[in-house]
């Protein structure tokens, strides 16, 4: 077992140091890394999934590379024009609602990245559940306008009930993300014609086999996303997009741009816009640049052991 802590370029989730731990085991790596304030019982699919991959591996994959889309933080509006045409993606994901009044920097925000992108390029929020119902719909017409058309809105507000109320009022689609990977039921989503894409993410939802029987149970059109993973994690999600049937939309699966180191020496990074789909997790190198501290890596042992008697 391994334990990192690796700072973040920019503000992410309102956390800037990520910390998680790899697991090694027959089939290679798999990384457990839930977010410090998740309990013990929320925890367990984050452990299953971490095991899967270094336990058993993963389902062969349907095609040889996904799509990705860049991601946008909630930087300055020129900030976010310079990593759109960076990251060289025909598709932007730009976070919204980080702090409370922050409608019209957003909307500028937005206005960047859709002059970054060009008029051919697709421009998807993501407010991580921060707006009231009526907050949501004046928030993406307004969102709307300024990128010229959204490809979706994902989770613009907490419940199952307040995204099929939003859904309901707008004309744009609804991703749900922490209402399935949060979920006791995933599929009360598709059940409540709350959302029109789901964003699966395969640590919080228990591995890639239980990720893909979730897709196929809610019948919905699928996106996958990175929970924030080093590159180990990141291959188990690249790995479900690589084996979903169908794949209509480029997968948020950038996020290592958001790193300031990684795990691995050559990292999953984005080529024009595209990741090859891995067969297995790449291998760690330790290294002090981001191994965590005594005492993390002891917190971490203890949270092992306490989630692992629960699995």
């Amino acid at each position: 077992m391994l334990v990192y802590a690796i700072g973040l370029t920019t503000r992410f989730r309102r956390i800037t140091v990520r910390e998680g731990m790899l697991l090694e085991g027959p089939a290679g790596w798999g990384e457990f890394c839930p977010f410090p304030e998740y309990d013990d019982a929320e925890c367990v699919p984050w452990l299953a999934a971490a095991v899967e991959a270094a336990q058993v591996g993963w389902p062969a994959p349907v095609r040889d590379r996904v799509p990705v889309n860049a991601i946008v933080p909630a930087v300055s509006p020129s900030d976010a024009y310079d990593l759109v045409k960076a990251a060289a993606c025909g598709t932007a994901k730009v976070k919204v609602a980080d702090a409370p009044g922050s409608l019209g920097v957003d909307v500028e925000r937005v206005a960047a990245v859709r002059d970054a992108l060009g008029p051919g390029g697709a421009v998807r929020v993501d407010a991580n559940a921060a707006w009231s119902v009526d907050e949501a719909v004046a928030a993406i017409r307004a969102l709307e306008r300024a990128a010229g058309g959204l490809e979706y809105v994902e989770q613009p507000c907490p419940s199952v009930a307040e995204l099929a109320a939003v859904r309901r009022r707008v004309d744009v689609r609804i991703a749900a993300d922490e209402s399935i990977r949060r979920a006791e039921d995933p599929l009360r989503v598709a059940v409540a014609e709350a959302a029109d894409v789901a964003v699966l993410k395969c640590a919080p939802l228990g591995g890639v086999r239980r990720a893909l029987a979730v897709a196929e149970a809610c019948g919905l059109p699928c996106v996958v996303s990175s929970a924030l993973q080093t590159s180990v994690g990141l291959a188990a999600e690249i790995a479900l997009a690589g084996a979903l049937p169908e794949l209509p939309f480029a997968c948020g699966l950038g996020t290592g741009a958001l790193f300031t180191a990684d795990v691995v020496d050559q990292p999953l990074v984005p080529q024009d816009g595209w990741l090859s789909v891995p067969r297995r997790a790449p291998i760690p190198v330790p290294d002090p640049a981001w191994e965590a501290l005594p005492d993390r890596a002891a917190w971490w042992a203890e949270r092992y052991a306490r989630v692992e008697a629960l699995r």
